[in-house]
């Protein structure tokens, strides 16, 4: 194998793992994090086109429900 095919290997192995990660799970995910810091990182998803509007909407309504 040359070094240009590991290269290509390596990035397509890293770009696989960070899309699974964006879309691996729905769940919020509460840790040191404030309320308002996960609510304002869920709008930053959303508005960066990383999250659906119905996926937002769904996981703003879980955060809420599970801290309000």
């Amino acid at each position: 194998m040359n070094l240009r095919s590991v290269s290509a290997a390596m990035a397509l192995a890293i770009g696989s793992l960070a899309l699974s990660s964006c879309f691996s799970s729905s769940e919020v995910q509460s840790g040191s994090e404030s309320v308002g810091q996960q609510l304002q990182d869920l709008d930053h998803a959303y508005r960066q086109g990383i999250i659906t509007e119905k996926e937002y909407a769904k996981l703003k309504k879980a955060l809420i429900k599970k801290h309000g």
